[in-house]
């Protein structure tokens, strides 16, 4: 398993903007072979945090490299975000409890 965190502030104009595109490539990722889920959160001081989970690297490696990805990541570059950080990672363990 392999996870992208995505961290992000946002500036202050440009924002409906962003939630257009940002719903598009929610609808993207989702068919981009190995994907496995993504979830977003805001943080109260305006962080926001996407983690992006992928069975392989072959599948992370398409969606990095997909081309309404790629004009997403400019876009966000140029008019979206006051900063990010990108940080890509491999799961060393994995365990649950889902009986509750």
């Amino acid at each position: 398993m392999l996870l992208t965190v995505f961290r992000s502030r946002l500036r202050s104009e440009n924002q409906e903007e962003y939630l257009a595109w940002a719903s598009r490539m929610s609808l993207l990722v989702a068919k981009i072979p190995d994907y496995v889920s993504h979830k977003g959160f805001v943080s109260a001081d305006g962080e926001r945090v996407t983690v992006v989970e992928f069975s392989s690297e072959e599948g992370m490696k398409a969606w990095a490299t997909h081309p309404e990805h790629l004009e997403a990541k400019k876009k966000g570059r140029e008019s979206f975000f006051s900063e990010y950080r990108v940080q890509i990672c491999n799961v060393l363990r994995d365990s649950a409890d889902r009986t509750r």
